[in-house]
This record gives C-alpha cells, structure tokens and sequence, in this order.
C-alpha cells in the first residue's frame, strides 16, 4: 500500500535530525512560556488580598480561599487538556494541524491579554466576567494548538525510524526550556511587580511563537500538516470507503486507553506542582536566602531544569540498551514509581512542620528533591507516551487519538484539584503519603501487566524493515492501515 504522505523539504539535518523538528521545538517552547508562566502564578493570584476583593471573595477564610482557587485550577487545567479531542478532530477532518495551532495560538494570546486586562479599566462588577473570558480563551486557543504540535514531530519519521523516541525527547526539552522561563519570567513580573502585568508578559511569549510559526513553517516543514489526515488516508485508500479497525489497530488502540489510565494517576499526583505544592511552597517552605525571598513559584522550575539535564542522559540509556531497552509500558511503570518516591520527600517535608498552624517553615530541599524524582519519573513516561500515541494510532484518528491522550492528562488535573484540597482538609501528611501509596502501588500493578501490553502492540516498536519473517511482514502490512499511516503521522 503506498503512502501519500508529504515529506519534509530537503533543507538538512541538524544534530541527526530533520530541521523542522528544532522549528516545532522554538514553537512549542514560546507557547509552553505562555502556558506554565500563566499556571505557575494562577493559584497565587487568585489568593492574593487584592484579587480577592475586586472578585467579592473577601469574606472568605484562608482555606476556603485557596479551596476556590485550586477549584478554578483544576477545571481550567482539565478543560485545557479535554478540548484537545475538538481541536485533534477538526485537524483530521477539516483544517489541518497548520492552520489548528495558528488559530489555537491567537487565542491563547488573546486569552492572556484578557487576563492581563487591567482591573481598573473595567465596569465594576465585570472582573470576574473577563476571568472567565480570558480562561476560555485559553482553553480554546489549547485544544486546536496542543495534539497538532505533537503530532508533526511524529509526522517528520518514517515507520520504524529509531529517532523517533529521541526527537520527543528532544522536543521535551523544547517544552520545559519554555516552562524555566516562564516561571523565573512570568513568576518574577507577577510576584514581585504586579500579577496582571505578568499575564501580558506571556501573551507577548505566544506571540513570538505564532511569528515564528507563520514565517517558517513552510521553509521546513514543506506540506507536512497542511492537508487533513483523513483525506490523506481516503487517498492512499484509492478514494474507497475506509475499512473498519482491524483487530491489530483495535488491539493497540487498547494499549493506548489502559495506559491512559496509568497516565491518570501519574498526572495526579504530578499536577500537585501547581496547586498544593505551590501553597506549601509559598506559605509554609522557608523560602529566605540572606535576607532575600525567593519567588514560591521558582521552586517549579527545578522539574523543567532538570528535564533539560536529565533528558539526554535518559534518553542515552534508552538508546545504549539496545534489545535490552524496556518498553513502553515498563518505562511508564518506572515513571509512576518515581513519582511515588518523590511523594516521599513531600512527607518528609509534611513530618518536619507538623501541623499546617505550627508556624513551622519546612526546609525547601524537600521540595528540591520531590520535583527531582517527579522530573526522572515524566520523563519515563510523558515523552514515552507522546512517541506511543502516534505509533499505535491509524492514520484517520491520529490527531483524534493524540486529544485522547491529553484528554486524560485534563480528568488527571481535575483529580489534582480535589486531591490538593485534602491537604486543607486532611493535612499534608495523609495526602501526600496517599499520593506516594498510590503512584508506587499503580506502578507495580503495571510492571505486572507489561507482557500483555506489549503482545498488544503487535511489534509496533520495531524496525519493521528488518522483521525477516514474511508472515510478520504480510502482518504489519495488511493487518494494519498503519504501514502507511504511520509513515505519514506516527
């Protein structure tokens, strides 16, 4: 079966790979600035004195406080990743992911420039109102951006190409390169100047991202993304009807939703980041250094930091095992178990304060070292899981399935939500013990279950140019769409 998958422009390579792969990395860096600098001061906003009373919640106690703005948090945080699925829809079957992640990047620039919106030049009463605009906006604006992304660097590498798994590695680097800077950025402007001006700061980092995005793409990234994937596969379907999932694509697309699951709990815990490890972090963490006070919002930029100088070293291994290299699902077992570990540390962090009204301020190592080993366990799992999606998903749903995919990373974050308010309610000491129980016992569940995961994927992980046996060839050909398909977008 041919494919009528476009290629890339002949422009070169850099550092073993296609140009347009270091293009998706600028553009998923100015966007991921804009994004984690807005999450990073969210919940701090929301509580500070002077939000609270242009938004008529004065009369609210500390903890009911912080319970409403981690209840905004969460459902901006899950919607932005449910409104993926419309945004990977409408790439498959009307515009394209060109033309979804120019839209969705206007609006998410619009979105920050409505929260940066000065309280002061709006009618009284309507504050609230262009919260809740510039939240749309947002969320919107990341539907139709965040799958199509993700998706193009898949679109850059034949079926079987081993580089693969290292390009989203490396495009991961693109992500939390953005995120440092969004928080040291968008995290110094809002904690120390002035909250809404740090908003308008990361319209302005979207901004830079759509520019180089319109001026660049077709330089490097030819055709690819232009057309949708379901015309692509009616095409190379010879213009018949396309066939129904065969029970090779049915199979891996079970792979997908269990181990979507799996990413449920991972994200649960790991989302504390922006919600009640952010509150721990700015209201009982010693954050003075010779008389100075460290941003509470800084202390999550130890995750992107460390992404950058352990992703290459991560990869490497995964590299350097060769047939020895765990799979997908072991390497997602690993992540929910550093995940655990690091809930550890906050439950070290938990016993050294005692109790939320002791006064006591918990050293801020602990905090340290818990971002350090949620860091090692996402990159077990979410760059993994990125490179998954588009391997196992048929062409004509691959921008669908890859919604799907951060559709779950959004029911996570609304978890997220709730399990934070627990640490009101229940204190740190339970919840972040329960969390630490639960990655480390997903984990294993999970270890468990791998063989069956991978007999699943019917090889997908394999170079199939060098399968010998005709039988498995004559399998990953007819069995499965995706021989072509996954030349054009996995």
């Amino acid at each position: 079966m041919q494919s009528n998958k476009p290629s890339p422009p002949k422009v070169g390579e850099m550092m073993g790979h296609p140009k347009g792969l270091f293009l998706l990395f600028g553009t998923e860096m100015w966007e991921r600035l804009s994004y984690y600098g807005m999450r990073g001061i969210f919940v701090l906003y929301l509580t500070q004195a002077a939000t609270a009373a242009v938004f008529g919640w004065d009369q609210l106690s500390t903890t009911q406080l912080q319970s409403k703005a981690l209840d905004y948090l969460g459902w901006y945080a899950m919607l932005v990743y449910l409104t993926p699925v419309i945004g990977g829809w409408f790439a498959d079957n009307v515009w394209g992911q060109r033309k979804c992640i120019i839209v969705g990047g206007i609006l998410m620039m619009l979105g920050q420039f409505a929260l940066g919106f000065p309280h002061s030049w709006l009618p009284e009463g309507s504050q609230l109102t262009m919260l809740w605009v510039g939240l749309a906006l947002l969320i919107l604006g990341n539907g139709f951006f965040k799958p199509n992304i993700s998706t193009m660097v898949g679109d850059l590498y034949k079926e079987g190409d081993k580089r693969r798994d290292a390009a989203f590695t490396i495009f991961y680097m693109g992500i939390n390169l953005g995120s440092i800077l969004g928080y040291l950025l968008i995290g110094t402007i809002g904690e120390k100047i002035n909250y809404q001006l740090a908003f308008v700061a990361a319209g302005i980092g979207m901004l830079v991202g759509l520019i180089m995005q319109l001026t660049m793409s077709d330089k490097y990234l030819g055709n690819i993304g232009k057309q949708p994937s379901a015309k692509l596969a009616a095409s190379a379907n010879k213009g018949q009807d396309l066939a129904p999932l065969t029970p090779v694509q049915r199979d891996r697309i079970k792979v997908i939703l269990i181990l979507g699951f799996f990413t449920v709990v991972f994200w649960a815990g790991f989302e504390q980041a922006a919600g009640s490890m952010n509150l721990f972090a700015k209201n009982h963490t010693d954050l003075n250094f010779f008389g100075w006070e460290m941003p509470a919002s800084w202390l999550q930029s130890v995750n992107p930091l460390f992404i950058i100088i352990l992703a290459p070293i991560i990869a490497s291994i995964w590299v350097k095992s060769g047939d020895n290299e765990p799979s997908s699902p072991a390497k997602f077992s690993l992540g929910l178990i550093f995940l655990g570990i690091g809930f550890l540390c906050m439950v070290g962090a938990a016993l050294e304060i005692g109790n939320l009204e002791s006064g006591i301020k918990a050293s801020p190592w602990w905090l340290v070292a818990a971002y350090i080993f949620h860091t090692i366990g996402e990159l077990c799992l979410s760059p993994i899981g990125l490179s998954m999606v588009t391997k196992l998903s048929p062409l004509r749903y691959l921008s669908l399935m890859m919604g799907l995919w951060f559709a779950f990373i959004g029911i996570a974050n609304k978890g997220a939500a709730e399990i934070g308010k627990l640490v009101g309610e229940s204190g740190p000491l339970a919840t972040f013990g329960g969390v630490a129980i639960a990655a480390i016992g997903a984990g294993i569940i999970l270890f468990f279950i791998r063989e069956k995961l991978v007999d699943w994927m019917h090889g997908a992980e394999e170079v199939h140019t060098e399968i010998k046996s005709t039988t498995q060839e004559e399998l990953s050909i007819t069995a499965d769409h995706e021989a072509m398909p996954r030349d054009h977008g996995s």
